[in-house]
């Protein structure tokens, strides 16, 4: 069993920065793409930014490039999401994922169905 947890959520003024950190337990965390998504009130949840086993290889959604960075350090078993230059649009709980059943060590999933675990989810607050 895959326990995920969140943190590192909060309210921040539009153009400014925060981190997000994922810890994980149980299983074998550095065989495991990771993924972060987030879900705006109304909304359906979509992708932000995804990352393989290794870190050798990540993706972005449209709306976050070249705002969002996706990292891994294997040796703490945690994700992170340094997420820079914030809008309100970036408003949402932000969750994290496992997929445990990424074929090599440069896939990158997308999609919800992909992933297996999820976290219990941190709320990320952009006011203008």
């Amino acid at each position: 069993q895959v326990q995920l947890v969140e943190s590192g959520g909060g309210l921040v003024q539009a153009g400014g920065s925060l981190r997000l950190s994922c810890a994980a337990s149980g299983g074998t965390f550095s065989r495991y793409a990771m993924g972060w998504f987030r879900q705006a009130p109304g909304k359906e949840r979509e992708f932000v930014a995804g990352i393989s086993w290794t870190g050798i290889r990540t993706m972005y959604g449209d709306s976050v490039k070249g705002r969002f960075t996706i990292s891994r350090d294997n040796a703490k078993n945690t994700v992170y999401l340094q997420m820079n230059s914030l809008k309100p649009e970036d408003t949402a709980v932000y969750y994290c994922a496992a997929d445990l059943n990424a074929r090599n060590f440069i896939v990158v999933p997308t999609s919800i169905d992909e992933y297996d675990y999820w976290g219990q989810g941190t709320q990320v607050t952009v006011s203008s």
